[in-house]
């Protein structure tokens, strides 16, 4: 057996960004856009209005008015940092909890509801024409983000195409195909893994070995970084600095966002049957919302009466949202066929003039079987 010589030929780090601890105290210098009160205040908001939706849909969802909803309790700070980011001419492509992301990007909360609630309709945005409508499929929307990227570096457009994933994703092939694209053809791309530490029912450290997840992207060639993704100061930071490399040709980057699912997987899913309570209890104290409101407060005389207001407003602008929502007439059945073929073979057609007939019978009082 003859002796190897083994040397090092390749090195890698990942490094963690966190500028507020749980204290909601300074643990690095601040960017220049946190030094502006309205800035910090406009993220607050949002994160604010943010979790006064999510409780309102749940209560939707509980009282029969909609159906299985994903709530982003907890997680706020993550997607209101990469919405803050983004310029309007981006496009997002996110899964399910990235609502405070949508909303600043022009997407309405009754059209988020009317999507929960079975209408299609709730993903034909209004005012925002670039973004791609909510996610359920785990990691297939990665290799769509690396075309969409592809489609912008090819036109040679100033835009950033932004992916949005759960932890268990990465462990799907899609994601690695994604990154992969993104890594050889140097798209302006930013994947974003919200690392949540559960895919459903399964923890984090059964899903993958690797000590973090920001290190899968070394293997597509590319930035892979983590950041407190309680931290919305931080979150808003990394991804800017990201989006702005991709869109100016530095190439795409992988963030690894560290929270928290505090919240059941979905109203279908019953967490308590699988995770210690304990645990989502020490998580509680990490709340991106209680971390900034204490900066505001030591730092911009934030007060409980400008906390009220803000709640106050909040609660009316959802209830308007919700009232849209419940307002809209629900969509004829017969549109079901509407989107499956340019032209209906003949069985369908026949099937979907069935429908057609039975609903103008049932709305005129007719008898029909």
């Amino acid at each position: 057996m003859t002796n190897e010589e083994k040397k090092c030929i390749a090195q890698f780090e990942i490094h963690h960004t966190q500028l507020l601890n749980q204290a909601g105290e300074r643990v690095g210098p601040l960017p220049d856009f946190a030094t502006s009160y309205e800035t910090l205040l406009t993220l607050y908001r949002t994160m604010v209005q943010t979790r006064t939706f999510d409780s309102k849909a749940i209560a939707l969802q509980r009282t029969g008015k909609m159906g299985t909803y994903s709530s982003s309790l907890g997680q706020e700070a993550v997607a209101t940092g990469i919405g803050h980011a983004m310029h309007f001419e981006d496009v997002l492509l996110p899964t399910y909890r990235e609502y405070a992301a949508q909303f600043q990007r022009g997407v309405a909360m009754s059209e988020i509801l009317r999507y929960w609630g079975g209408d299609e309709r709730g993903m034909a945005y209004a005012n925002q024409p670039h973004d791609m409508p909510i996610t359920v499929p785990i990691a297939t929307h990665v290799p769509q983000c690396a075309g969409i990227a592809y489609a912008m570096k090819l036109r040679k457009e100033a835009r950033v195409a932004v992916c949005v994933l759960g932890d268990g994703a990465t462990s799907k092939g899609d994601f690695y195909e994604g990154i992969n694209l993104a890594g050889a053809w140097q798209l302006p791309m930013v994947v974003v893994v919200t690392n949540n530490h559960w895919a459903i029912s399964v923890p984090r450290k059964v899903q993958t070995h690797a000590q973090t997840l920001a290190q899968k992207a070394i293997a597509a060639g590319i930035p892979g970084e983590q950041v407190d993704g309680n931290d919305v100061i931080a979150m808003r930071h990394v991804m800017s600095n990201a989006i702005e490399k991709a869109r100016s040709g530095g190439g795409p980057t992988l963030v690894e966002a560290m929270t928290y699912r505090m919240h059941d997987h979905t109203t279908a899913d019953d967490a308590s049957r699988y995770r210690n309570q304990s645990i989502v209890d020490e998580h509680k104290l990490l709340d991106p919302i209680d971390r900034l409101r204490k900066y505001l407060t030591a730092n911009h005389d934030w007060d409980d009466a400008k906390e009220q207001r803000l709640h106050d407003e909040c609660i009316a602008e959802v209830e308007t949202a919700v009232n849209r929502y419940l307002d809209t007439p629900p969509v004829p059945p017969e549109t079901m066929f509407d989107h499956l073929y340019e032209t209906l073979p003949d069985a369908l057609q026949s099937q979907r003039d069935e429908v057609e007939l039975l609903g103008k019978q049932k709305k005129g009082g007719g008898q029909h079987g």
